[in-house]
């Protein structure tokens, strides 16, 4: 079976088990942009303690955000875990975000997809991870997202190498799929959910896997 085989038939299976996840949630691309660098090393539910906290006092917006000092920002954000480094690496964010496109989204994604992702990358704190799903779920460009649940899976059933980089398990990806935002978003929304739910670092629950075949592919 050809390797787009592989990953289309993956892929059904997860969406046939799991449904339509419809992820990344958020109310704008803004908030969507912000998430993105709180969920780093932190589960989604401590997001979204800190990004309710950052509504509670109506600061969700891109010139707010700049103007209100680290320290605070810090305080509002805490939930999220590791909040200083975080609120250092948010107004990062927000400072080029004003500078370079004077806060709008439009401009932004306007912009080349490959260009602004090398610009984003230039961000400190910003990684390959954070600055694909600010290019996927907030700007719609087809930039496939791999994270730890992408290598696990994968390794895991033989179709990357356990030491593969994350721009080699993207080319993976890339170049057996379609270039299609819809597929590459609702394709990584499902290896999360795997990860999460049976495919555990610890104890995975191989039997209730809903790609337990390809093991005997």
């Amino acid at each position: 079976m050809q390797k787009r085989d592989i990953l289309l038939k993956i892929y059904k299976s997860l969406y046939n088990y799991f449904g339509p996840l419809n992820w990344w949630p958020g109310d704008s691309p803004f908030e969507i942009m912000v998430g993105a660098i709180l969920t780093q090393n932190t589960a989604w539910g401590n997001v979204e303690k800190a990004i309710n906290n950052l509504k509670k006092e109506n600061l969700l917006e891109p010139q707010k955000l700049y103007r209100i000092n680290q320290k605070g920002l810090a305080r509002l954000i805490k939930p999220s875990g590791y909040y200083n480094i975080k609120a250092q690496r948010l107004k990062s964010f927000i400072t080029f975000f004003m500078k370079e496109y004077s806060g709008s989204e439009k401009k932004m994604f306007s912009d080349d997809g490959e260009e602004l992702r090398r610009k984003l990358l230039k961000i400190k704190g910003i990684g390959p991870e954070t600055a694909d799903s600010i290019l996927l779920y907030a700007g719609n460009k087809p930039f496939f997202v791999v994270d730890a649940y992408t290598k696990r899976i994968f390794s895991r059933h033989k179709l990357i190498p356990k030491d593969t980089t994350y721009h080699q398990i993207q080319e993976f990806f890339v170049q057996n799929l379609d270039k299609d935002v819809k597929l590459f978003n609702e394709f990584h929304a499902q290896i999360v959910m795997l990860g999460k739910t049976i495919c555990t670092s610890r104890n995975p629950a191989c039997s209730k896997c809903p790609i337990a075949f390809l093991i005997s592919e």
